[in-house]
């Protein structure tokens, strides 16, 4: 089953596609994924291929996840996703172990508030506040984007106290991040995140805030932008 996914998967490859995709997952030298190798595999193509091997062993799953190239890490974040209900335990173990295959922002996004935030939805937290103090960016967004999982059960408390660790972070990413959460809180519950915007607002960056914010109506929107609440 493995050797006829692999076929699949390279009988797929877009060259064209492929290099758009180089560029705009930043994977130039010096840029937060260096080194990284695309096929140029769309997303619904990749979901689709999941499903099919959505049974392939944990050991070949771990495989994809070791793979240099992107969507056969992506595929391997499908299954595993699929895979959770039957044995969530075993995924969260697979999951946590393979976080070095777990390096750019999709594949965080894809499978972070799906495995370790569905996981950990009733249990203790303690290790997203140790991958939150990661000197690795994707470690940092996993902590983050785990607690959408969170959000979306109406708890807010580790969210927003991971958003506080992660206030002054220095990269981009991890800013859109974190605002992206504290847009989903709003969603939700807007008084939880103004009572942390107004807390927070003029020390975090730009980027984040206006992530937080982009809901808002635009009068609103003006008076977080220029200080004015």
């Amino acid at each position: 089953m493995y050797k006829d996914l692999i076929n699949k998967i390279e009988n797929l490859k877009c060259e064209e596609k492929a290099k758009i995709y180089q560029r705009f997952f930043k994977t130039g030298k010096g840029e937060y994924g260096e080194g990284d190798i695309f096929y140029g595999i769309v997303v619904p193509k990749l979901r689709k291929i999941s499903k099919k091997y959505q049974k392939l062993d944990l050991v070949d799953v771990e495989k994809l996840l070791g793979s240099k190239i992107h969507e056969q890490r992506m595929i391997g974040l499908f299954i595993l996703s699929l895979k959770f209900k039957e044995n969530p335990d075993e995924i969260y173990k697979c999951y946590m172990n393979n976080l070095k295959g777990i390096n750019n922002w999709d594949l965080v996004d894809v499978s972070a508030p799906n495995i370790p935030g569905v996981y950990l939805l009733d249990k203790d937290k303690k290790v997203l506040y140790e991958l939150v103090k990661s000197k690795n960016l994707w470690e940092k967004r996993v902590a983050m984007l785990s607690c959408f999982a969170f959000i979306r059960n109406n708890k807010f408390n580790d969210a927003l106290k991971i958003a506080e660790i992660l206030l002054h972070d220095e990269h981009d990413l991890m800013h859109k991040a974190v605002g992206w959460m504290l847009r989903e809180i709003g969603k939700r519950d807007l008084k939880v995140e103004e009572d942390f915007l107004k807390k927070y607002y003029k020390k975090m960056p730009r980027t984040m805030l206006r992530y937080a914010i982009e809901k808002f109506d635009e009068k609103k929107r003006q008076r977080y932008l220029k200080g004015e609440i």
